[in-house]
């Protein structure tokens, strides 16, 4: 077991870190998830004063850890005295409960931390309503470690029956309130397919932003679409999906969805509870991979984002991988061999705009089938249509014979209906 001390800010919550190596994990694994769970703790606004590494075959079910490794933990944090000790595994209700009575002060699990960091990035009413649900989730079976005092309430006028102890009635009132919860966001699917139906009838593809937290989803959307989505360097920024619109080179308009950032050891109950935000990637016609290329350990996230992406049913759609990054000396340096292991992908900048014309002509190629070439005869008279064809459609030449507009155009496969009487023998 390694104790490591770091420096201490006075002005933050201070946070021991736990990691665990078990059979078949190397200690650079431990070391890389110990680090992320590092970010993820600034984020919420801690700081991180020391982390432990324990070696060993597998989880005990008492305390996770070895009992005597766990009195070596109490006697670094009776000495240094931090305020949290955060486990980067999940912890059961009864090993943070038992964990909580030797160290002395409060434990939690990296679950906890991410829902947490979760609660304090929702904005929207749905964001609030998805991370309430989850965090419910993860409280429901640990509320017996909330409770030293499980007395029965007293019967009495107004208490019909024998009384309930207070845990069963923070349970019920729990249980209540997810339903509530549940029953609220399935009126938020219904809108959002509204909106997706809304969407398709005016024939736009959906695209949506998929990747690791932190790998520059935000900042790519807005840099191609001009949109004013925040975004920071810290992990989790973006929860609450942002949808802007792109005009592409073939003049095909496309919806572009930033969504939440995935990560390792995602809470189930997480995906669970997202479900609602995380259809707009079910549903999308393109997945856009975005890669942090300067990563060190780029190919476990990519691994990740493709276990999210299997999770939710979106394992066999198509994707376009976009290399971010690179310019930073790590992204630039890991591109070439990246674009060997991957289909299909384009080394980009999002801040500096590098990569984003051949990014967007990828985006023309993978959409190609859903435009058809037609060569057009239409009547002058038939103004509104012409125009309609400027809008929609890539018009490629455009001549006039008489009281006729002859028209070649990659027209969307909506619009075939439209023009099927004006085609000419060229397109028959």
């Amino acid at each position: 077991m390694d104790l490591v001390q770091s420096p201490v800010d006075a002005n933050q919550e201070t946070v021991l870190l736990v990691g665990v190596q078990q059979r078949g994990q190397t200690q650079h694994q431990v070391e890389d998830s110990l680090e992320e769970l590092a970010q993820l703790t600034a984020t919420a606004g801690g700081c991180v004063v020391g982390h432990v590494i324990c070696r060993q075959d597998h989880p005990f079910a008492g305390l996770f850890i070895g009992t005597g490794k766990a009195e070596e933990i109490a006697e670094w944090i009776k000495e240094h005295r931090p305020s949290t000790v955060i486990f980067d595994d999940d912890l059961s209700p009864a090993q943070g409960r038992n964990l909580e009575k030797i160290f002395n002060v409060k434990v939690i699990d990296r679950t906890q931390m991410i829902l947490d960091i979760f609660a304090q990035h929702a904005r929207t009413k749905e964001g609030c309503l998805q991370i309430e649900l989850a965090q419910l989730d993860y409280l429901l079976p640990r509320l017996r470690r909330m409770w030293t005092h499980l007395e029965r309430q007293k019967g009495g006028i107004g208490m019909h029956g024998p009384g309930e102890s207070q845990l069963e009635t923070d349970r019920r009132r729990i249980e209540e309130r997810m339903a509530r919860l549940r029953k609220e966001l399935s009126q938020v699917r219904r809108h959002r397919h509204e909106l997706r139906r809304g969407r398709r009838r005016h024939g736009w593809a959906l695209a949506s932003l998929v990747g690791y937290t932190n790998a520059g989803k935000s900042t790519l959307l807005n840099t191609l679409t001009g949109a004013n989505v925040k975004a920071y360097d810290q992990l989790f920024a973006t929860l609450d999906p942002t949808t802007r619109q792109i005009r592409l080179p073939n003049n095909q308009s496309m919806l572009l969805t930033d969504t939440v950032g995935f990560i390792r050891k995602l809470p189930h109950g997480l995906v669970e509870s997202f479900k609602a935000t995380l259809e707009e990637v079910a549903e999308a016609d393109l997945l856009v991979h975005v890669i942090d290329a300067s990563h060190p350990q780029v190919e476990a996230q990519m691994a990740a984002v493709h276990q999210v992406l299997e999770e939710i049913g979106a394992g066999e759609k198509r994707v376009v991988n976009v290399l971010n990054k690179i310019d930073t000396d790590a992204g630039r340096s890991n591109v070439p061999r990246l674009v060997r292991e991957l289909d299909a992908a384009i080394p980009v900048s999002a801040r500096t705009g590098e990569g984003l014309d051949e990014l967007l002509q990828e985006f023309c190629d993978r959409l190609r089938d859903r435009n058809v070439r037609v060569s057009l005869r239409i009547p002058m008279r038939e103004g509104k249509l012409i125009a309609s064809l400027h809008g929609a459609a890539n018009v490629l030449s455009e001549e006039y014979e008489g009281e006729y507009a002859m028209i070649d155009a990659d027209v969307p496969v909506r619009m075939s209906g439209q023009v099927e009487p004006y085609l000419t023998e060229k397109s028959r």
